[in-house]
């Protein structure tokens, strides 16, 4: 990893939430409900924040989330297959990509009929005012430069765990039984449930369906993430996508997802495209990473995951 390219780019993306932080917006979308049925001790102090990113076209970060939530996109009934999906935006764990990495994934899958869930996991928490925020941010990102373990040896195939880890993993399995015990409200087949994640919310992915079996997704997509715990024999099938150029969580952090997957039996698939770089997620780059959704969508085609049971059952 090449330490001048990561300063780089690192201070390419703080700086763009420093220059611009538009808006602050208190709390959640009025749209979204609580993972928790009881409100969760509150830490730390500062309010949840929702800042937006200059020339961004209005694509927004969140902070501070203490509250875990899921922000609902419903199919046309129309066209609503009965599989749900929950998407988990990246950011390091320290924030949110709100748009990116998640309601707009969520908007195209509920376009495919799927009925979508943008979830808001607990994040570290960071100071409000942008400019302190910004020096936090850089201080992560070189800490990132040459990762290390606990017993201070390189980390090849991962970034080193982050604090709220646990607790994101915790919330994402929250939500898959949560999005399982209400199916009925949503039309969903309980046993059609997957998870799609970016970045942290990729790692928190990988989690999530190597832990509990009842926390476990039914299908998962692992969107530049990496893989810290043994695939067991009964894992969901894997959709894994990464960027050859990706300076935070290149192809060797996504290959041995892959490996393990199939090293376990599991079906795998695994996308390494030229270019793209870390973040790319629904933000155009004007490269082959561009289409990752659609290989998404023909995955899970492939899988009978956008039929509905009715289709499904016909001859």
């Amino acid at each position: 990893m090449r330490a001048g390219r990561l300063r780089a780019v690192g201070a390419g993306v703080v700086a763009a939430i420093l220059l611009g932080v538009a808006a602050s917006a208190q709390a959640a979308d009025p749209a979204s409900f609580p993972v928790y049925a009881q409100p969760l001790p509150e830490s730390g102090g500062n309010p949840e924040r929702i800042d937006e990113i200059p020339g961004s076209g209005g694509q927004r970060i969140v902070r501070n989330v203490t509250q875990p939530s899921l922000i609902p996109f419903l199919p046309d009934p129309a066209k609503a297959n009965g599989t749900a999906v929950i998407v988990a935006p990246g950011g390091g764990f320290m924030m949110l990509s709100l748009d990116s990495e998640g309601i707009l994934v969520a908007k195209k899958l509920a376009e495919q009929g799927a009925t979508a869930f943008v979830l808001k996991y607990r994040v570290e928490q960071t100071p409000p005012a942008p400019a302190v925020f910004m020096v936090e941010m850089m201080k992560r990102m070189r800490g990132l430069q040459n990762p290390k373990g606990p017993d201070g040896k390189p980390l090849e195939h991962r970034l080193p765990p982050f604090a709220t880890e646990p607790l994101a993993a915790e919330d994402a399995a929250a939500a898959v039984k949560l999005v399982r015990a209400r199916a009925s409200d949503w039309g969903v087949d309980p046993k059609r449930v997957g998870f799609v994640g970016f970045s942290a919310g990729a790692i928190t992915a990988a989690n999530i369906s190597t832990g509990e079996a009842a926390g476990r997704p039914d299908f998962v997509g692992i969107v530049y993430g990496a893989l810290g715990t043994p695939v067991p024999a009964d894992a969901p099938p894997a959709f894994i996508v990464t960027a050859a150029d990706d300076p935070l969580l290149p192809a060797r952090a996504s290959i041995p997802i892959f490996n393990a997957w199939k090293a376990a039996g599991r079906p795998a698939e695994l996308h390494i495209y030229e270019r793209g770089g870390h973040g790319f997620g629904m933000t155009p780059k004007g490269a082959s990473s561009d289409h990752w959704f659609e290989e998404f969508v023909w995955w899970m085609e492939a899988r009978g995951l956008l039929k509905s049971a009715a289709r499904k059952a016909a001859p």
